[in-house]
């Protein structure tokens, strides 16, 4: 339960950045700054549950794929869910390296309450230096973002798929309610 719980809470925050990180940059004044605030504490908190999650996934085994996946499947699937755990913590670790390098050296306070801090040897970084660490992690940062709107695309048509193609009930096992068991027809 506590990894279907982490699945839907990372999804939905995943999301909701996503939408904040494209509209922010096209806000201005206040309501920027605020976006930009709000960016940043979805993400660091998409970071800890991420982590959270990695922890579960790497101390609990996943259930078994239905029987009849093919291989290639099975292939696939494992290899989507590790990168989205690359993603889901790559992203926020490429922000926050943003965050430290910038020349404007505005503070994170996450929800308005906690203060995040710089990562401090990259805050430390001559001017320079810290350009060039903003200049590729923006670029990395943009790339995975489109990268994982994508791959949100095919997990959620992989899921589509095996509810009302394969019927086979993994997403029954996903949903944080009870699904009704499918029949295969």
């Amino acid at each position: 339960m506590a990894a279907i719980v982490l699945h839907w809470a990372i999804a939905l925050l995943i999301l909701a950045n996503l939408f904040v990180g494209w509209r922010m940059g096209m806000l201005k004044g206040l309501t920027e700054f605020n976006a930009f605030q709000l960016h940043k504490s979805i993400g660091i908190t998409v970071l800890v549950l991420s982590v959270l999650r990695l922890a579960l996934r790497l101390t609990q085994r996943p259930p078994p794929l239905p029987e009849g996946t093919k291989s290639w499947e099975g292939a696939a699937a494992s290899t989507v869910h590790w990168i989205f755990y690359a993603m889901m913590i790559g992203l926020p670790l490429t922000g926050w390296a943003m965050v430290s390098v910038s020349l404007y050296n505005i503070p994170t306070l996450l929800w308005h309450t906690v203060p995040w801090p710089h990562i401090s040897f990259l805050h430390e970084l001559p001017i320079e230096s810290r350009r060039s660490v903003e200049d590729v992690n923006e670029r990395i940062h943009y790339v995975m973002a489109w990268g994982g709107a994508f791959l949100i695309l095919l997990h959620v048509a992989a899921a589509l798929k095996h509810q009302f193609i394969n019927r086979d009930g993994v997403l029954g096992r996903m949903l944080p309610w009870p699904a009704p068991r499918p029949t295969n027809q």
